[in-house]
């Protein structure tokens, strides 16, 4: 699945701001393809109002 940090990390609590470094994301505009697992999905649904996700398998 591909991701794209999409809103700023200003503001953001610092818990979500580690989800989305975690993620492999550091500035607006980067993108990331991630495996689409569990963990994964859960980091993407966490912080999932700053990302735009492509590719998502419908479960």
């Amino acid at each position: 699945m591909k991701i794209t940090l999409v809103r700023s990390l200003i503001g953001v609590k610092k818990d979500q701001r580690d989800t989305v470094y975690a993620l492999g994301l550091r500035k607006t505009g980067d993108v990331r393809e991630v495996a689409d697992t569990r963990d994964v999905r859960g980091m993407v649904n966490k912080v999932s109002y700053l990302l735009r996700i492509e590719g998502q398998a419908k479960a």
